[in-house]
């Protein structure tokens, strides 16, 4: 009898190592799966950060690229500017006597004057408005200032050069004298 009950004594052990290692090989097989888990929640995460990231880049990109083609030309405007003002300043001398031939030279200088008005204002520049209005930094720059009793401080009394906007943009301000 004592030999069944050894017997049942050893594969009681016996089950019970079995169980032992099974549980073992269960708790190395947790660790792994949560260490595969945390892996895992890592990755989705930079994919996701990498994911919002590439958005960023591609509505950047979208926006610079919209703005580009929005002021394209941007450079050829301001160039044709320093044009414009030399066309003005020929056309100012109109209220000289002239000869009969350097008037017309000067009406053909206004019909070119026009042309090239007409085709700056069509491509959206526009003449900043300065004369009688407050002074505003962001679209003048005071080279001189008066005293003018009769009008209130800060107001724009000359304009030197004129200021142009291009589409939105301010490419080139106006050079004004404003009054203390």
């Amino acid at each position: 009898m004592e030999s069944k009950e050894v017997k049942k004594d050893e594969k009681i052990k016996e089950v019970k190592d079995k169980t032992k290692s099974v549980k073992k090989k269960d708790n190395k097989s947790n660790e792994k799966i949560e260490k595969l888990q945390e892996e895992n929640r890592t990755l989705n995460e930079k994919v996701l950060r990498i994911t919002a990231e590439m958005q960023n880049m591609r509505r950047r990109y979208e926006e610079e690229i919209s703005s580009i083609c929005k002021y394209d030309g941007e450079e050829l405007v301001i160039k044709l500017l320093g044009i414009v003002d030399n066309f003005e300043r020929a056309i100012k001398l109109d209220d000289r006597d002239l000869t009969d031939e350097l008037s017309k030279f000067l009406s053909g200088f206004k019909m070119i004057y026009t042309n090239l008005l007409s085709i700056l204002n069509n491509m959206d520049v526009k003449e900043i408005d300065c004369k009688g209005l407050e002074f505003d930094p962001n679209k003048m720059e005071a080279v001189l200032t008066e005293k003018d009793e009769n009008l209130p401080a800060n107001v724009v009394l000359e304009v030197l050069q004129k200021g142009y906007t291009y589409k939105d943009k301010v490419i080139r301000v106006a050079m004004v004298k404003v009054n203390e």
